[in-house]
């Protein structure tokens, strides 16, 4: 039985364009520790909807994790902007403490 990264490869091997598959890759690959490969994914994701909260919120946090705090800071910063506008009151006080923290 194929892992979930693999389901979700193929998946997106026959339908790159479907944001779904790759955003479901990007967590994928993050949960198997692999979250340098994720960062491409979520990046085609939030780019490709510019409403699209989620892809946003988990570059940042990938980002993060991977030292690059000055390239999550914008995406963190659009995530949170889409989280006020969007009424997402959990989000939008998680996205403030990780702003809080990366300009500390």
């Amino acid at each position: 039985m194929p892992s979930r990264r693999e389901h979700f490869a193929a998946l997106v091997e026959r339908q790159p364009g479907n944001e779904l598959f790759r955003f479901s890759l990007a967590q994928a690959l993050v949960a198997e520790g692999r979250a340098e490969e994720a960062v491409a994914h979520f990046r085609t994701c939030a780019e490709g909807k510019a409403d699209w909260m989620m892809p946003r919120i988990l570059l940042g946090k990938t980002l993060l994790g991977l030292g690059r705090r000055a390239e999550a800071k914008p995406w963190l910063e659009e995530a949170l902007r889409l989280a006020i506008e969007q009424h997402h009151e959990e989000p939008e006080q998680e996205l403030r403490a990780l702003l809080r923290d990366l300009l500390a």
